[in-house]
């Protein structure tokens, strides 16, 4: 772990939409000159400066000009920080060499990946550099996965309180969600998808729900890709987009911690469509949308204004089952729109648990919950407009 460097964190990616949104937090929130040493990173000072101005940063934030076409100017990114937080993607094109230099550097490393295969190749490529190093590599930080990964968390923790031990069985029922993917998501799903074409071993590992814990396969898996009724909610479910990405790290956190959730766990994400035959016929349309594929998805550097970011939100109910029949639940929310809004100031403060808190020591490839667990949580329900709670 690089302690006692230049800086706490380095935001790279700082230009584009997300990496603006998550400069102008730490700005707000941490200001320059304090507790915390951040600076911009970006391929000029002059772009570099341009955006600062542009979303009211203060002048004083440093930069560090790096660039994904030259491997040696991000090595001398991580090499000056303690965290690098990178929104560059999609980061099977633009981040292999960004997670080798941190690896390489003992350098902590987020990201904001949702893309299963090249996730699986860092942890087969840079596990035994990160564990030798101590560089925490943590992936998917933004509302893929954090929400889902801490939330399942939480709820364990939970869990052991009310019934002494953790669930075999979890339900993740998205309620409400307003807002829009971002256009990093789309080029993300887009990159993999062509990816998919090209290479049958890609296809094997979107399709295998144990994807991220090489070595270990777990019981059969909903595979929750088409509506179905859910008699206990009295309501239609339909398939959830980021449930792909979403239930691999939750198993992933598992595996990490040592199968704290059991070696027979389940677990699926739906979003809730309503009763009745409303509800069937919205599970239908959800399951029929295709707009990520479309020409008018959200583009790269392109996002929603303030307002709408202002005027989005989440609301996750998260459901535990005992091996008796008993329940827990949990409702995780979030105060902006999920891929903007949300996603920046959760980032942001993932990188700064990292900096700045007592957290795992060891390094390796890591998810949210192994890595950072309740301290993570407490930062965002204090600082990024989440709430965790005991439901029921």
């Amino acid at each position: 772990m690089g302690k006692n460097r230049e800086f706490d964190v380095v935001v790279y990616g700082a230009t584009g939409f997300t990496g603006r949104l998550v400069a102008e937090y730490l700005n707000a929130q941490y200001g320059v000159g304090g507790d915390l040493k951040w600076a911009m990173a970006g391929r000029s000072d002059k772009k570099l400066a341009q955006v600062r101005d542009e979303m009211g940063i203060s002048k004083d934030v440093p930069f560090v000009v790096a660039d994904a076409s030259d491997p040696a100017s991000l090595k001398a990114m991580a090499e000056r920080t303690s965290v690098v937080l990178t929104t560059v993607g999609p980061y099977q094109m633009y981040g292999s060499d960004v997670v080798a230099a941190c690896a390489e550097a003992g350098t902590d490393y987020v990201d904001l990946c949702g893309e299963t295969p090249w996730m699986r190749w860092v942890i087969d490529t840079h596990s035994a550099t990160a564990e030798k190093t101590g560089a925490r590599i943590v992936l998917s930080c933004g509302f893929d996965s954090i929400p889902f990964d801490l939330g399942v968390f939480f709820l364990q923790d939970e869990a052991k309180k009310k019934f002494g031990s953790t669930v075999p069985r979890v339900k993740t029922r998205v309620r409400a969600m307003k807002g829009t993917f971002s256009g990093g998501t789309v080029a993300s799903f887009r990159s993999t998808m062509a990816e998919a074409g090209k290479n049958p071993d890609v296809i094997k590992i979107l399709q295998d729900h144990f994807a991220l814990t090489p070595g270990f396969s777990g019981p059969p898996q909903p595979e929750g890709n088409k509506p179905e009724y859910d008699e206990g909610l009295g309501m239609w479910l339909a398939p959830f987009v980021m449930a792909p990405i979403n239930t691999r790290n939750v198993h992933r956190s598992n595996a990490l911690l040592g199968h704290a959730y059991g070696k027979d766990f389940v677990y699926d994400e739906m979003m809730l469509a309503g009763p009745g035959e409303q509800g069937e016929a919205i599970a239908k349309m959800i399951a029929g949308d295709t707009s990520l594929m479309s020409d008018d998805a959200p583009k790269p550097g392109e996002g929603p204004s303030k307002k709408e970011r202002e005027e989005g939100m989440y609301d996750v109910l998260i459901i535990g089952e005992s091996g008796d029949g008993k329940t827990i639940k949990v409702g995780v929310t979030g105060d902006r729109d999920p891929g903007y809004g949300s996603t920046s100031k959760i980032i942001a403060e993932a990188a700064v648990c990292l900096a700045k808190d007592d957290v795992v020591e060891g390094g390796g490839i890591y998810t949210s919950a192994p890595a950072m667990g309740l301290t993570l949580v407490n930062r965002l329900v204090a600082n990024a407009g989440l709430t965790f709670k005991v439901e029921g």
